[in-house]
């Protein structure tokens, strides 16, 4: 069978209906949102696990500490007002707790000020957008607390993170922002106050990866290493998180992958998957697992996929490490199977791969509702997991198959 059809056998079988019920699960409510160290995440984990023993590969687990994971364990009621009316806050859209935030349990309620102008004793400071959190910071002794403007979604939510500054001194929250202009100019005016609380703690968890050898390599041969995060932000009380497209998809592309290339990589091409944990709170699992390749001599070329969920013009491509070749066949593979590529930021577990030395590229192909109630399964496009996992497929493929044999017509057809 010449490389060109056995490279087309492959791309037929890429079923986006089997993504796409993969997505469904990871995105499910017991699961949670998938936050490290949670049962939600623990349960994505076990069926994660025996996907990969049913592709036939070796599966192991790997703990690793994660210290001061941030947990809303209650949804905070927040009340403002000015010389119009009172109004409690929608959390989630027009409120959430900022990751600096200091936990606290009971209400807070002060007047309203601007940070840098007014006097801060027993007031809310309203920080101004242009001012940064640490700024804000100078001239706080006494203060109630402090209201930052931050972005929403173009469904009105706003974003969860969970990697952030150490905690500050004072309660913060997030104000979408209409309502931080409009709490804003109360403060500038004079008028007006705010009643509310920020219950945040901070949890040391353990985070745990996936880990499954599929082929093993032969000396000299190429050996892959097919990574993406399964953990998400995780639920807040009262709402759901569903982390669709962050990174369900990632995972449901590795899957999908492995799945095909188990039996169709060609002899003596190695073959992994780790699905990492701890992404969303510093790329942790990732770091961990370099360190382990490193120490242990290896030298795989890393695939990650982080955000499946919907192509705008072209998929996001970064590399790091030496990963010259691995560039020019993902750059081929796109050629081959129509995918258009660029060179954009992918901010995820690749550059933890990268950074330790191995030859690494991250493909980010979009997700909506980023971090929020809004990225669900409805929201990932069929036609881009197929794309996204058709490129995976032939780029490993391409690896894996001497360049001697590839004509050029493969690399050059749209």
């Amino acid at each position: 069978m010449t490389t060109r059809t056995a490279l087309a056998d492959l791309l037929d079988q890429v079923s986006a209906d089997r993504m796409a019920a993969t997505i469904a699960i990871l995105a499910s409510d017991p699961l949670a949102g998938r936050r490290v160290g949670s049962a939600g995440g623990a349960a994505a984990r076990a069926w994660l696990v025996d996907q990969l023993t049913a592709l036939g590969g070796e599966v192991r687990t790997e703990d690793f500490p994660v210290r001061a994971v941030p947990q809303v364990y209650e949804a905070p009621r927040v009340t403002w007002a000015d010389g119009f009316g009172s109004e409690e806050l929608v959390f989630g859209r027009q409120v959430a707790i900022h990751p600096a935030s200091a936990d606290t349990t009971h209400p807070r309620r002060g007047a309203l000020g601007v940070a840098g102008t007014d006097d801060p004793a027993r007031r809310w400071l309203v920080v101004p957008a242009e001012m940064s959190l640490f700024d804000a910071y100078r001239d706080t002794q006494g203060a109630a607390g402090l209201l930052i403007r931050r972005p929403v979604d173009v469904e009105g939510w706003q974003f969860t993170m969970l990697a952030g500054p150490d905690p500050g001194p004072l309660p913060v929250l997030t104000l979408d922002p209409d309502t931080h202009h409009a709490v804003l100019a109360a403060a500038t005016a004079g008028d007006g106050w705010l009643d509310g609380a920020t219950p945040l703690r901070r949890d040391d968890v353990t985070g745990t990866n996936i880990h499954a050898r599929v082929r093993q390599p032969r000396a000299g041969g190429v050996d892959l290493l097919l990574t993406a995060h399964y953990d998400g932000v995780g639920d807040h009380p009262g709402l759901r998180l569903p982390a669709a497209s962050d990174n369900a998809t990632g995972v449901a592309v590795v899957l999908e992958t492995a799945r095909i290339l188990a039996a169709g990589l060609p002899a003596g091409a190695g073959l992994s998957v780790a699905l990492l944990d701890g992404e969303e709170i510093g790329a942790l699992g990732s770091a961990h697992h370099a360190t382990q390749l490193r120490a242990e001599g290896a030298a795989p070329l890393v695939i990650n996929v982080d955000g499946a969920g919907r192509l705008d013009r072209a998929a996001a491509v970064e590399a790091g490490g030496p990963a010259h070749r691995l560039l020019a066949l993902l750059d081929q593979a796109g050629r081959h199977t129509g995918v258009p590529l660029m060179a954009g930021p992918v901010a995820s577990d690749n550059r933890r791969y990268g950074g330790a030395g191995f030859a690494a590229v991250g493909i980010g192909a979009g997700m909506g509702g980023y971090h929020s109630p809004a990225d669900t399964p409805d929201k990932v496009d069929p036609a881009t997991l197929a794309a996204i996992a058709r490129l995976v497929v032939a780029t490993a493929h391409l690896a894996a198959t001497a360049p001697a044999t590839l004509s050029s017509p493969i690399g050059d057809q749209r």
